[in-house]
């Protein structure tokens, strides 16, 4: 099969096309998958920069496609079936970025009927990150205030339309005019351009002063410190970045009682967690529900071809894109 592989750590140069071995089945519980779409995500861009324990290496942790064989043992689905997962591209398992790949049966959910193959390869990442950031951490409520950063990402705008699915009311942040439409089509309440405005004074303003209820935080560095001082007394931060703040910052924090809290999606396919994985295959079929009932959208915000994830991540690196980088198989 046709593959991308990663040869060493370094810049997007370092993926490279290339003849890959089809994968086998690793057991009877196991599906091969005939993949049509990749998503792209930052964490893809960091593994490549960073390393891998094992070289070459084939990125790439969502896919959809169609099941092209079984194992022994599979009950939930035969050939033919249309799949969307997130599964194996951080060193591991074999990842996505590849004409097939194999995984567990009970990690895959059935492919959104209204969703193309690569609108479902960009959301399994994504969605689960807000849904386990908003509703496993900091158990947003209906009636309460969110500040999402970041908001015409890939995580923040799905995390805009569950917040509002919520009940909450959606404050965001985002840069120039164009993504301001696209948070706006997307629900949110408030909007703040952090070039033109401070967030902290917006957000306070916004609630009389008091300070939102929950920040979610998808950017890191300042933005994370400084949204302390956004939060209202007893209020709740979740991120999805490694953290170090001046004592200044967690003072603000402490001294208004704020809980933090860290989200990373990936525990439980780092550690092997096969109860937390299929709970996460539910996360998705939760997302098919909203998608069929229309209130919940992805956004892809470009598509290029397999033989071009070099470029892909360039322009995730570069910071341009709305919504899903997908790769078209």
């Amino acid at each position: 099969m046709r593959a991308v592989l990663m040869t060493a750590a370094g810049g997007p140069e370092v993926l490279q096309m290339a003849d890959a071995p089809l994968p086998e089945l690793p057991g009877p519980s196991h599906l091969r998958v005939k993949l049509h779409a990749a998503g792209v995500n930052p964490v893809d861009t960091k593994l490549r920069k960073g390393g891998v324990p094992k070289l070459p290496a084939i990125l790439g942790c969502d896919g959809a496609g169609v099941v092209e064989s079984v194992g022994s043992a599979v009950t939930r689905f035969q050939p033919g079936d249309e799949v969307f997962f997130f599964n194996g591209g951080i060193g591991g398992e074999q990842g996505n970025y590849a004409e097939y790949t194999v995984i567990h049966e009970e990690y895959a959910a059935s492919r959104p009927a209204s969703l193309s193959m690569n609108e479902a390869a960009a959301l399994p990442l994504v969605w689960i990150t807000a849904w386990e950031s908003l509703l496993d951490r900091v158990q947003l409520k209906a009636g309460e205030t969110v500040l999402i950063h970041a908001a015409a990402g890939g995580v923040g705008h799905v995390a805009v339309q569950l917040a509002k699915h919520l009940g909450a009311k959606v404050a965001v942040t985002v840069s120039g005019p164009d993504k301001a439409a696209f948070a706006r089509e997307l629900g949110a309440d408030k909007i703040v351009d952090y070039r033109a405005e401070d967030f902290v004074a917006a957000a306070l303003d916004w609630t009389g002063g008091q300070g939102v209820d929950v920040v979610f935080d998808t950017v890191g560095g300042g933005t994370f410190c400084r949204s302390f001082a956004a939060v209202s007394v007893y209020g709740r931060v979740v991120t999805l970045l490694q953290t170090a703040c001046e004592s200044g910052d967690l003072k603000t924090a402490r001294s208004r009682n704020q809980s933090i809290h860290y989200e990373l999606m990936l525990t439980p396919m780092q550690l092997s967690m096969h109860a937390a994985r299929i709970r996460q295959r539910e996360m998705l079929e939760a997302a098919t529900s909203l998608i069929e009932a229309g209130k919940l959208k992805i956004t892809v915000g470009r598509v290029l071809p397999l033989d071009q994830a070099a470029e892909a991540h360039r322009l995730i690196e570069e910071g341009h894109v709305s919504g899903k980088l997908v790769l078209e198989i």
